[in-house]
């Protein structure tokens, strides 16, 4: 039985890289294919039971070293504590959003390290002038980091590196001619049964105040203002007087550098917009997703990843409305301009799934897509069971888990890359017990 190291979030952490580590680490350890120890940031919370610090992977390492190294990366704070150990340990990495310039800068300048981020940047990006790196620096980032994806030392690093897109899979090897680039499908979500979206409907709505027989749409997951909360409000506000008896459900955690609260009061939205906070499980996230009639998952800027909240939406038989992006690749949808099925990814026969809106008619389409959805049941019903279908068929964790299973083989075949790295990549605690000890003449046990 093969060992594996697992790098990743877990459960308590909000953040859907985790729980989908929860289920495949469930699906695939003992007593199934491999041997896994997960390594989490104790840093941040206790590890949470079956899972060890990062702090412990280097000794453990040592006495018994293992077969492969799995890293879960995404652009965010909480993945932060992996990137020490994916240079020095090459092996399989997982990339759940193409771009991570983000997190990695935040994460350099913060710690007082410009010359590192500078080099990295570099690297990196090779093709662009090194003095784009003082954009940064200066602090001009945010929107600006979505022009550099800062990946390309992960991809020549690790043995294989591993997608949610074949569209960003294509332009990675385009990118990086002798790199390993797989695409595998994500698993994310449940399906609700007719029964469970009742009973969620119900209840849900009695909680939340909201009449059970109001046409609610929604929005969900983080609500930061690149989900396009702003942009929504904007539209509900002036479609409100042609559907009286709708609501607006911003169901999740809303960022403390973004209140809505004053737009939707100016807006005279108060008695039709519910906030509900965070949402402390994915259960509860899905209960409010089965309570809505339509869900808004967009995103801009993106970092190019698959959204787990579109997923459950899609499990849950939800209509969504989303944005025509090219690393989605070709989804068969409609473009509310003409009601007509612009993609068709899964050829001739191909029903459409959601709606997908043209960036740069946002605001037009968002109108146009209130008012069909709101008063069309049939085409509501005839999105969502089609969502459902299309879940079913791309996005079932089981196919997640299939995948895995062939990409970690894979992995465990193929030798570690050694690409030219910065320096200071391959720094690790080691170096410094060893400048401390010869600074004294002691020999270093370690070498």
């Amino acid at each position: 039985m093969s060992r594996l190291a697992w790098f990743s979030p877990m459960p308590p952490v909000p953040s859907g890289v985790a729980s989908c580590s929860a289920q495949l680490v469930e699906a695939l350890g003992p007593p199934y294919e491999y041997e896994i120890e997960v390594f989490v940031d104790a840093s941040r919370t206790p590890p949470p039971p079956g899972t060890r610090s990062a702090h412990d992977f280097l000794w453990r390492h040592r006495q018994n070293p293992y077969d492969l190294t799995v890293y879960q990366l995404g652009n965010s704070s909480v993945h932060n504590y992996i990137w020490p150990y994916l240079f020095r340990y090459p092996g399989l990495a997982v990339l759940h959003d193409g771009h991570l310039h983000h997190a990695r800068a935040a994460q350099l300048l913060h710690g007082k390290r410009a010359a590192d981020y500078r080099v990295e940047f570099a690297a990196n990006h090779p093709a662009v002038t090194a003095d784009l790196a003082e954009l940064a620096v200066a602090g001009f980032d945010s929107h600006l980091h979505y022009y550099w994806p800062m990946r390309r030392l992960i991809v020549e690093t690790s043995k294989l590196t591993v997608v949610h897109s074949e569209r960003l899979a294509d332009e990675l090897r385009d990118e990086l001619p002798g790199a390993s680039i797989e695409a595998i499908r994500l698993g994310h979500g449940r399906l609700v049964t007719p029964a469970e979206a009742a009973a969620a409907r119900q209840e849900v709505r009695a909680r939340r105040g909201i009449p059970a027989d109001a046409l609610v749409f929604g929005v969900f997951g983080g609500l930061s203002p690149d989900k396009r909360v702003p942009q929504i409000l904007a539209a509900f506000a002036a479609t409100r007087h042609q559907l009286p008896a709708s609501y607006l459900l911003l169901a999740g955690g809303i960022p403390s550098h973004y209140d809505p609260g004053p737009q939707i009061r100016q807006s005279g939205l108060a008695a039709h917009v519910i906030a509900t906070g965070h949402l402390e499980s994915e259960e509860e996230l899905t209960a409010h997703i089965a309570a809505s009639d339509i869900a808004f998952n967009l995103r801009w800027p993106t970092a190019r990843e698959v959204s787990g909240p579109w997923l459950r939406c899609l499990a849950a038989g939800r209509p969504t409305v989303i944005f025509q992006l090219a690393h989605l690749g070709v989804l068969p949808s409609l473009d509310p301009r003409t009601w007509r099925m612009e993609a068709a990814g899964g050829g001739s026969n191909a029903r459409p799934i959601c709606v997908a809106i043209d960036l740069l008619d946002e605001d037009h389409s968002l109108r146009l897509v209130m008012r069909r959805l709101a008063q069309d049941f049939a085409l509501r019903d005839a999105l969502g069971r089609a969502a459902r279908d299309y879940w079913r068929a791309n996005h079932d964790p089981a196919l997640m888990i299939e995948d895995y299973r062939r990409v970690i083989t894979r992995a465990l075949a193929l030798p570690a890359p050694r690409p030219q790295l910065p320096p200071h990549l391959l720094r690790d605690a080691t170096s410094t017990l060893h400048d401390v000890l010869t600074a004294f003449g002691v020999a270093d046990p370690l070498r």
